[in-house]
């Protein structure tokens, strides 16, 4: 199975830390977009969701924090993570908490904590993606027995002998 690079979105007001992260992420193989500021990227959600969106915290305008509500709400199968150099344990509560944000991660950043960060997110949201997938494989199936079985009682029930052996009548 071929697989695709997964699409991040980076959003900084800082220049200089925005082309540090693009650079880092795509060295690192990920598609990435960045964003000089949030009205800019949920402009881009409506193209599409990324993968992954990694946000500063303090910007004009709109927290990160804030961002990444909105990111939740439209683009809810996103893996979302922020970045910043202002930690306070309640920022990070609120993070977690309001934007249900997958890590907190502190600026200036460890490369390889954030590639970590990025990769097991993004791993994360591929096994939510696949349990939805069966899941709907599991009621369709269910729906298709439940079908067999108004149309042919009984066929979905087997009985066997005491060594587990299928009976047939």
């Amino acid at each position: 199975m071929t697989q695709r690079q997964p699409l991040i979105f980076v959003v900084d007001d800082e220049p200089q830390i925005l082309r540090a992260l693009e650079r880092r992420l795509t060295r690192d193989g990920f598609r990435v977009r960045a964003f000089g500021g949030p009205a800019a990227a949920i402009e881009a959600l409506r193209e599409g969701a990324p993968d992954a969106v990694l946000s500063d915290h303090l910007m004009p305008d709109m927290t990160g924090l804030e961002l990444l509500k909105v990111v939740r709400n439209r683009a809810p199968d996103t893996c979302r993570i922020m970045l910043t150099g202002h930690a306070e344990m309640q920022t990070a509560i609120d993070a977690i908490n309001q934007g249900e944000i997958y890590r907190f991660l502190l600026k200036p950043w460890d490369d390889l904590e954030l590639r970590l960060a990025l990769t097991l997110g993004l791993e994360r949201l591929d096994l939510e993606r696949e349990n939805r997938r069966l899941a709907a494989m599991v009621r369709v199936q269910q729906m298709r027995l439940d079908a067999l079985e108004r149309e042919y009682p009984g066929v979905t029930h087997v009985r066997r002998d005491e060594d587990g052996a299928v009976l047939v009548p």
